[in-house]
């Protein structure tokens, strides 16, 4: 037959009972502590993972757009600066031929030269044009010197051409014109074919013949042209 607890030893089951669970308690907060720890700490380094990759990835794109910003400024600077150069070249090209353009009326000065130079112009457009009768347009200021010039033309010409003659008429009714720095111009075909011998119009093509050969004495070869005149 059992026998009724008293009330002492009910509250000290009581209190054994209270005791168990309560350890039961502190064991179990414990482990969801420890879970919770865990799964933070997972969690974290997920997170640390994705916002070093996230860190990463926005560096490489800064990175690549900084390196394709600064070959665009190189570019364009490369650019800039070519362009001013060949600009300054082209300054002291253009002053070189003007300077050169401003003394063709120096060549004017010395008659005997002068009359030499205008008679090989003359012969010049003979042989290129190979006819009968030409006509010679050249400045007012110029005709005693030009009409010595033709007959020495004529005179050589005949000589190297086996006898033949050529009739050279000065064509007053077209002079040069004004501003123009001497020289002749040699007309033949019933006067549909000029031969432009005046000085300007040979340092014309002096500047376009010789500028390959001005330029490489200036500033050396181009080293990025493949081809050369």
């Amino acid at each position: 037959m059992a026998h009724a607890m008293s009330d002492d030893q009910v509250a000290g089951e009581l209190k054994k009972m209270t005791a168990f669970i309560r350890q039961e308690a502190l064991e179990k907060a414990k482990e969801i502590q420890i879970k919770a720890d865990e799964e933070f700490a997972i969690e974290k380094s997920k997170l640390v993972r994705q916002e070093t990759s996230s860190i990463d990835s926005q560096y490489e794109k800064k990175f690549k757009q900084a390196g394709m910003s600064q070959q665009i400024t190189r570019s364009t600077l490369a650019n800039k600066t070519r362009i001013k150069v060949l600009s300054a070249r082209q300054e002291l090209l253009d002053d070189l031929f003007e300077k050169a353009r401003s003394k063709l009326v120096d060549h004017t000065k010395d008659q005997g030269k002068y009359q030499d130079l205008c008679k090989n112009l003359i012969l010049e457009g003979l042989y290129a044009l190979n006819e009968d009768k030409v006509q010679v347009r050249a400045r007012k200021q110029d005709y005693d010197v030009v009409e010595k010039a033709m007959e020495g033309a004529k005179e050589e010409y005949k000589k190297s051409m086996d006898g033949r003659e050529v009739q050279v008429e000065l064509d007053e009714k077209n002079p040069q014109p004004e501003g123009c720095s001497g020289g002749v111009s040699v007309v033949g075909g019933g006067g549909r074919i000029d031969i432009n011998n005046t000085l300007d119009e040979r340092l014309k093509l002096l500047e376009t013949d010789a500028l390959p050969m001005v330029r490489t004495s200036l500033f050396g070869k181009n080293q990025n042209r493949r081809f050369h005149d």
